[in-house]
C-alpha cells in the first residue's frame, strides 16, 4: 500500500488484505491448536519458552486488533469513496500511517522472536529477554522506516511543526 501511485491500486491492495483476513484468522487458530498440542504432548506448558511464547500470541492478537485493523478498514473505506486517478493527500497520509508502520513491523519482530523461541529453546530468562529485545527491535524498526519514508506531505507537515507555520504558507 505505501508504493501504491493511484487509488485503483490502493483499493485493489485494501480488497485483497480484507478478503484474507478471514483466512489469516483461521490459519492462525489452525497453528495455534498445533502448537499447543505438540507443546502439551512433547513439552508442557509449564515450559519457559512455551509459556512466553503463549502469552507473547496472545498479546499481540488486541494489537493488532486495535492498532492494525481500524486503520486497513479507514483505507479501504476511503479508497472505495474516491475516484480513479494519482493518490489524494488524505489517502496517501493513510497509506503512510506511521503507527500503521510501526504496528506492523513490531508484529513481525515478535512473531520472528516466537520462531526463534520454537528453534532454539532457551530458559524462561533467556525467553523473556528474546520477546524484549524483539518488541524493541519492532518498534524502533518502525519509528525509524516511518521517519524516513514520509510521503512529500508529512515532510511539509513535520517541517512546519518543527518551523510552527501553518503548512503551505512559507
Amino acid at each position: 500500500l505505501r508504493r501504491a501511485q493511484r487509488v485503483e491500486q490502493v483499493r485493489l491492495l485494501s480488497d485483497l488484505i480484507g478478503r484474507l483476513g478471514p483466512l489469516f484468522g483461521i490459519s492462525a487458530l489452525l497453528i495455534l491448536a498445533s502448537g499447543l498440542y505438540m507443546a502439551i504432548t512433547a513439552w508442557g506448558l509449564l515450559t519457559g519458552w512455551i509459556a512466553v511464547a503463549l502469552i507473547s500470541l496472545v498479546l499481540m492478537a488486541p494489537f493488532g486488533t486495535a492498532l492494525i485493523e481500524p486503520r486497513r478498514r479507514a483505507i479501504a473505506r476511503l479508497a472505495s469513496a474516491t475516484a480513479d486517478g494519482p493518490l489524494p493527500q488524505p489517502l496517501a497520509l493513510r497509506t503512510h500511517d506511521p503507527v500503521l508502520l510501526t504496528a506492523l513491523q513490531t508484529i513481525i519482530a515478535l512473531l520472528l522472536g516466537i520462531v526463534f523461541l520454537m528453534t532454539n529453546k532457551p530458559p524462561l530468562v533467556g525467553a523473556l529477554l528474546v520477546m524484549a529485545l524483539a518488541l524493541a527491535l519492532g518498534l524502533a524498526s518502525g519509528v525509524v522506516v516511518s521517519r524516513t519514508a514520509r510521503t512529500p506531505e508529512q515532510s511539509a507537515t513535520v517541517a512546519a511543526e518543527r518551523t510552527s507555520e501553518p503548512v503551505g504558507h512559507n
